[in-house]
């Protein structure tokens, strides 16, 4: 589900732009749109986060709600700085990107840009100076979004958004890499064409209402779909095959499959449950981990039930993108045994340590604050890295206004080896009837170096 959704779509999208450089391609643009006013339904009142400014102008305050959906403000917005001033440094396997300054000032931000200056760089990843933009603004998905959206998001921006001057910041990509005429032939090969049909979503289609937002301004697909060898999204619709939304590797975090798969998907999950989720950061599964509580908190949580409603009634009709046979089944083997002392596993040992206190002996955790790892869709994904993400660094569930109860766990990089990690993370995939294959050390090693874990003190 998608902000630094943006923020992971960049990550994303700059390995790809690596990958394009070496390989003489480049990267393209192409946006699709959120629905019209009727079919979004009746925003609520958004938290005061953004320097805005005042306006009763109806196509101002839908572009607002638009923004809201896009999630604007989390990839250009600064830590510390202004509201959609950009600065936000972005890291990416060729150096760190900085996010643009998108509010309306003239001298630094896009006050001279045209509506259609405005729709190129939104849809298409054109820039008014004509230069294509780092695929890490999501265009491929904004394809999709209809030319009135495009206008009241325009609306909100140059009317509804304070202007900020301070000037946008050079990346840190070295030459020749910092080139960016090869982004043009990637945006060519894999950039949709945006949307020319304005026809309103119908209201009374709640599906299509979904499916309009969650590949549109949503852009769910940047985060959750894998990619191909250009680092292109492997699927752009659901008409595209069963690759859509079924899961990617992001940050060291594993944007989760979104599909029909009942072991680490949404197959077991009713619609409330996946609206629970965007508006609260939880449900009784589980919890949003790694860049989906940015998603949460700047965005899903501000948006209508109805919205909600449509994006998870389009989710639920995804099928299982693999034949992955029955739901899971709660097992009590290992919770007797460690309620009872007589286990010597060294994974149920180190578990008893370290997080029994919180997520319990049956792993079944506490509803709405510690989540359950027993049939955890991400405790039995096939890859382990959110897994071993959260056991090394820890995670922090997002902060809503429907459930402001702000939980942390902490990590154990400082205090747990590879090995044990590799042993307390094998348990809990095997445990309480998971099904998680079994995790090495050298899996662990690799993912501590890869999102920059401190070594155990007694690491070897």
């Amino acid at each position: 589900m998608k902000s630094r959704n943006m923020r992971k779509g960049l990550i994303l999208s700059t390995s790809a732009l690596a990958a394009a450089l070496l390989l003489g391609w480049g990267v393209s643009s192409a946006l699709q749109v959120p629905a019209t006013d009727a079919a979004l339904g009746d925003p609520p009142v958004p938290a005061a986060e953004a320097a805005e400014t005042a306006s009763t102008d109806p196509q101002v305050l839908r572009g607002q709600y638009l923004a809201r959906v896009g999630d604007c403000i989390a990839c250009h917005s600064a830590a510390g700085g202004k509201p959609f001033a950009g600065g936000l440094g972005m890291e990416s396997p060729i150096g760190k990107i900085y996010s643009t300054n998108i509010t309306p000032d003239k001298a630094t931000g896009i006050g001279n840009y045209s509506l259609e200056d405005f729709d190129n760089a939104l849809r298409r990843g054109i820039a008014r100076e004509g230069n294509t933009l780092y695929p890490a603004m999501p265009y491929p998905a904004y394809a999709n979004v209809k030319p009135d959206d495009v206008k009241a998001l325009y609306a909100y921006f140059m009317q509804g958004v304070a202007p900020v001057n301070q000037a946008n910041r050079p990346t840190d990509i070295a030459w020749p890499l910092s080139m960016r005429w090869p982004l043009v032939f990637w945006r060519k090969l894999f950039a949709p064409t945006p949307v020319a049909d304005n026809t309103p979503v119908p209201e009374g289609d709640q599906v299509a209402v979904g499916r309009y937002l969650v590949t549109g301004l949503g852009h769910c697909s940047t985060c959750h779909t894998p990619r191909g060898v250009a680092f292109q999204e492997k699927a752009n619709s659901d008409a595209d095959g069963p690759a859509f939304l079924s899961g990617a590797l992001l940050e060291g975090w594993l944007a989760r499959n979104l599909r029909g798969d009942k072991v680490d998907g949404l197959g077991d999950w009713s619609t409330q449950d996946i609206v629970d989720l965007l508006k609260t950061g939880r449900n009784k599964h589980g919890a949003a981990i790694g860049s989906m509580t940015d998603v949460v908190q700047h965005s899903t949580q501000y948006m209508s039930d109805q919205d909600l409603q449509a994006m998870a009634a389009y989710l639920k009709t995804l099928p299982p993108g693999r034949a992955d046979g029955a739901a899971l089944t709660y097992v009590d083997t290992e919770a007797k045994a460690m309620f009872d002392g007589s286990t010597r596993d060294v994974g149920a040992l180190l578990y008893l340590d370290n997080c029994a206190a919180c997520h319990r002996s049956s792993g079944k955790g506490y509803d709405g604050v510690f989540p359950a790892l027993a049939l955890n869709g991400t405790v039995n994904a096939a890859d382990p890295s959110s897994v071993i993400h959260i056991i090394l660094k820890g995670a922090e569930m997002a902060s809503t206004n429907a459930a402001p109860a702000h939980f942390a766990m902490p990590g154990f990089a400082d205090r747990l080896t590879n090995e044990e990690v590799a042993q307390l993370a094998t348990f809990v995939r095997g445990s309480w009837g998971n099904k998680g294959p079994a995790v090495t050390a050298a899996t662990v090693r690799s993912a501590r170096k890869d999102i920059q874990a401190v070594d155990a003190v007694r690491q070897r």
